[in-house]
C-alpha cells in the first residue's frame, strides 16, 4: 500500500473548501459523520451556489429579454451573464456559441434533431464508443432509425482504455461524426481527443465531445481540444440541477436549424411562417431556467476561484491512494487504467467483487454513512462487455479526504467480510 499523500498546500484544498458545501457537515442517518462518495451522479453545492440562487429570486425573478422594466433588465443581465461566464469557462471564442439546455442530454439530442437530421443520409456513420453513457447513446440510435445513417462502436482495451487501433480500423469514407465522452463516468480513462480530432479531420468528420465527468475537475479550452462541439451539465459543476450547455462553433450553430418552436426563439412570426432570433437564442425556445442557469454561473464562478489546476492535482492524490486501498482488499476488481497507467484519469474507482452484488455493497455501506453508487451507471452496454449487470462506483471530489477514504476502505472490507459470511 503507498502512503497516504502528504500535508502540502494541495493537501489542504479539502479543508479550505470543505465548509462552503453546508450539506458535508450532517450527519447520517445511523448517526455517523455522512462520507458523500458519489460526486459522478451530481455534485454538491457551495453556499455561493445557493446564495445566488436565493438572491435572484429574492431580488431580481423577472422573464427575460423581453420587459423594460428594472426587475426584467436584472434579470436578463444576470441570465446573460452566466452565459459570458459559461463562455469563458471553456475558452469559447463567443458567448453566441453557448446554447443552454435542460442538461447535457438535451445537448445531444439538440446536435443529433438538427445538424444530424440535416446532414445524414443513409450510409453515413456516426462513430461512437462502448463505454459511453446512455445519453451519447440513444439520441444517435434515434437519428440512425431517422435517418438510415450506420452506428460503429469502438471498443476498449483490457486496462479499460480507449482502443486506438480499433479506433483507427473504424473510420472509413463514411464517417461523419465522432461522439464520445471525455472522462468515463465508469471506467474513469481521459480519452484522447487530440488523436481522435486528428484522425476525424483526415476523414473530414466532426467531433462531439461529453465533458460532464472533466469540466469539474480540469482546465477544459474548446479551442486547444479541437473539437466541433462540447456538452457540459450544470449539476456536474456544483451548480442546480435542470440545467446545461452545448457548445459548437458559430458556423455550425448558424447552418443548423431549430431545435424546437416557440416564442423567444423567433425574429417574427406570421400565420403562415416565421423567422429565427440571432443565435443563440433560436435554440432556446420558451422561458428558459433563469434562475438555474445564474446558479450555474454562480458554480463556476466557484470553482473557478479554487483554481482547476489545484483541484486536479488534489483529486489526483486522492486517486492514488483510493486506488492503493481498494487494491490491497481481497477479491476488489477494480475496472478501468490504473493512475500509473493514466495519470490524467478520472477521480472515481468503479470496482467488482465476485460473489458479491454491487447493490449489497452500497446498502450496507449507507447504514455506516458512506454513499457510493451501484447499478450499471447509464453504462449498460460496456457492463455487458464486462459481463457482469452492475458495479460499484466511489467518486471522488476535491472536498473529499484522506481520511474519508481510508473510513470507506476499512467498512468495505467489514461489509464484504459480513456478506460472505453470510453468503
Amino acid at each position: 500500500m503507498t502512503a497516504a499523500p502528504e500535508c502540502n498546500a494541495s493537501r489542504s484544498l479539502a479543508e479550505r473548501t470543505r465548509s462552503d458545501f453546508p450539506i458535508l457537515a450532517q450527519r447520517s442517518s445511523s448517526g455517523q459523520p455522512l462520507i458523500y462518495l458519489d460526486h459522478a451522479a451530481t455534485s454538491q453545492k457551495p453556499t455561493a451556489v445557493l446564495e445566488a440562487l436565493q438572491r435572484y429570486y429574492s431580488n431580481d425573478n423577472a422573464n427575460v429579454h423581453r420587459g423594460a422594466h428594472q426587475l426584467s433588465a436584472r434579470a436578463t443581465e444576470a441570465f446573460e451573464g452566466a452565459r459570458l461566464i459559461t463562455a469563458r469557462f471553456i475558452a469559447a471564442a463567443s458567448p453566441r456559441e453557448i446554447v443552454f439546455t435542460r442538461n447535457a442530454s438535451e445537448a445531444i439530442n439538440l446536435v443529433a434533431r438538427t445538424w444530424g437530421d440535416s446532414n445524414l443520409q443513409p450510409g453515413d456513420e456516426v462513430l461512437l464508443t462502448v463505454m459511453e453513457h446512455h445519453s451519447n447513446l440513444v439520441p444517435w440510435q434515434l437519428l440512425a432509425q431517422r435517418t438510415g445513417c450506420v452506428l460503429r462502436h469502438v471498443g476498449v482495451t483490457e486496462h479499460g482504455t480507449l482502443d486506438l487501433e480499433d479506433l483507427r480500423r473504424q473510420f472509413t469514407s463514411r464517417t461523419r461524426l465522432v461522439a464520445l465522452v471525455h472522462i468515463s463516468n465508469t471506467l474513469g480513462c481521459c480519452n484522447p481527443v487530440d488523436e481522435v480530432v486528428s484522425l476525424a479531420s483526415e476523414h473530414g468528420a466532426l467531433v462531439l465531445l461529453d465533458a460532464c465527468q472533466s469540466l469539474a475537475h480540469k482546465p477544459v479550452a474548446v479551442h486547444q481540444l479541437g473539437v466541433d462541439f462540447l456538452v457540459g451539465s450544470s449539476h456536474k459543476l456544483c451548480g442546480p440541477t435542470g440545467m446545461g450547455f452545448l457548445w459548437a462553433k458559430e458556423a455550425l450553430l448558424e447552418a443548423m436549424p431549430p431545435f424546437l418552436g416557440g416564442g423567444e426563439m423567433i425574429q417574427d412570426v406570421f400565420l403562415d411562417h416565421s423567422t429565427w432570433a440571432d443565435l443563440p437564442h433560436k435554440f432556446e425556445a420558451g422561458t428558459p431556467a433563469i434562475g438555474e442557469a445564474v446558479g450555474m454561473g454562480a458554480a463556476i464562478s466557484y470553482l473557478e476561484t479554487v483554481g482547476l489546476e489545484a483541484i486536479q492535482a488534489w483529486e489526483a492524490e486522492l486517486t492514488a491512494h483510493l486506488f492503493s486501498r481498494l487494491q490491497a482488499i481481497d477479491g476488489v476488481r477494480i475496472l478501468g487504467p490504473t493512475p500509473e497507467q493514466q495519470p490524467d484519469r478520472g477521480a472515481l474507482a468503479t470496482f467488482l467483487v465476485e460473489g458479491v452484488h454491487a447493490n449489497d455493497i452500497a446498502a450496507m455501506l449507507d447504514l455506516e454513512g458512506v454513499c457510493i453508487r451501484s447499478g450499471h451507471h447509464c453504462c449498460q452496454p460496456l457492463h455487458r462487455h464486462y459481463g457482469v449487470t452492475a458495479s460499484a462506483r466511489a467518486s471522488l471530489s476535491f472536498t473529499t479526504t484522506v481520511a474519508e477514504i481510508d473510513h470507506f476502505a476499512d467498512e468495505l472490507t467489514s461489509t464484504l467480510d459480513f456478506l460472505r459470511a453470510h453468503s
